[in-house]
């Protein structure tokens, strides 16, 4: 008695850490989900929870793995690198056996070294760094792409594509969004094209007038801003009322409807590039159908929360196949297979990447993100 109320005293001090099961911890095999799950990023961390939910459901209704149920940690590190590396220690110590996340590259550095410590799985739904990768630990992996493979698409569209030669670049300073314009001006400066203007801006921050006013006495004919959707929603307006009519085109983390509602007439002609339409991915269907079922008031059905999903499945499909929670037996199997998807057939590479991770533009029509661009066949 004393053991297990130690134990509910742990879970209820840790901020940001929560439990989901009612199973004793020595009957469960136990996942760790980490990602913003609260404040002004939670959006995407409620898009990375639903995907694992039913995940979970799925196989605690066809008995659980090896005989036990499965249950979920699920960590908010609040989009804090501290916070993240907290939550990871936590869940080592509570014996998670593999991770889903975290969300934010700036988290899913830090935390990784934890996890690799104790060679805990860990895959990210959306983490687009390439650092992630690049540091040659064996435990981590990605069901996103890359930020140097989404400047390459990036970089032709505006040059290929919208033919523009003035560019502007913003990011939020973390290392998603620096990390991607870095990469996006690289790109461009290999198409013969430098950045009339490359700056960082403040996350939280409400006015970027100052910035914008800077950018316009350049010309651009491009506004890029690589960063989350709560500044590229001030972006998008503030340089409207500034009368900068440059055409706007964001990367990946601000594909959420609360961009285009936050903007609002500022959204509309904008660009994103994202991952393809869920929609059109005949292995998604199954998932699509009970997506909606479960949750019927949710906005969108976005590719985060389907690889939220996938990235779940691969961590619960290696434990049943190996026959072990064992965690270098989990990262070889994991290494070694190619696995059916709810995304399609995926494999990863030595890295820990994506052998295929394809991006494509979308564009705001509407008030709605529309996917205007087929992949290109290799």
């Amino acid at each position: 008695m004393q053991r297990a109320l130690v134990f509910v005293l742990v879970i209820i001090l840790v901020p940001g850490f929560f439990l989901i099961s009612p199973s004793r911890a020595e009957d469960a095999i136990k996942l760790g989900l980490a990602a913003p799950l609260t404040g002004d990023q939670g959006v995407f961390g409620e898009l990375l929870k639903n995907g694992a939910t039913i995940a979970l459901e799925e196989w605690n209704e066809r008995g659980g793995v090896l005989g036990k149920k499965v249950e979920i940690l699920w960590g908010d590190d609040q989009h804090d690198p501290k916070q993240a590396v907290s939550i990871a220690n936590k869940f080592v110590n509570e014996g998670v056996v593999g991770v889903v996340g975290h969300f934010n590259s700036s988290c899913s550095i830090p935390a990784s070294t934890i996890y690799a410590k104790y060679d805990i799985p860990q895959i990210t739904p959306a983490s687009i760094n390439a650092e992630f990768t690049d540091r040659g630990l064996k435990n981590v992996f990605r069901v996103c792409g890359r930020d140097d493979q989404q400047a390459v698409v990036a970089a032709d569209f505006i040059v290929n594509t919208l033919k523009k030669t003035k560019v502007a670049i913003f990011h939020d300073k973390t290392t998603y969004g620096q990390g991607l314009a870095d990469k996006v001006a690289d790109e461009l400066k290999k198409l013969g094209l430098s950045p009339v203007f490359y700056t960082g801006v403040v996350q939280g921050d409400k006015d970027y007038t100052a910035v914008l006013t800077a950018a316009k006495q350049r010309g651009p004919e491009i506004l890029y801003f690589g960063g989350i959707h709560p500044e590229a929603i001030l972006l998008a307006r503030q340089s409207r009322e500034l009368g900068l009519n440059a055409i706007l085109i964001n990367g990946s983390g601000t594909f959420t409807q609360e961009f285009i509602d936050g903007a609002g007439p500022a959204a509309e002609g904008s660009y994103i590039s994202f991952y393809p339409d869920p929609e059109k991915i005949v292995e998604a269907q199954p998932f699509i159908k009970k997506f909606k079922e479960k949750f019927p008031q949710a906005k969108e059905i976005s590719a985060f929360t389907i690889n939220s999903y996938v990235a779940t499945n691969v961590l619960l499909e290696a434990i049943q196949a190996t026959g072990s929670t064992e965690g270098k037996k989990l990262l070889d199997y994991i290494h070694q297979t190619r696995f059916n998807t709810a995304s399609g057939p995926i494999q990863f590479d030595e890295k820990g990447d994506l052998t295929e991770a394809p991006f494509v533009f979308w564009q705001v029509q509407n008030g709605k993100f529309v996917q205007i661009q087929e992949l290109k066949k290799k």
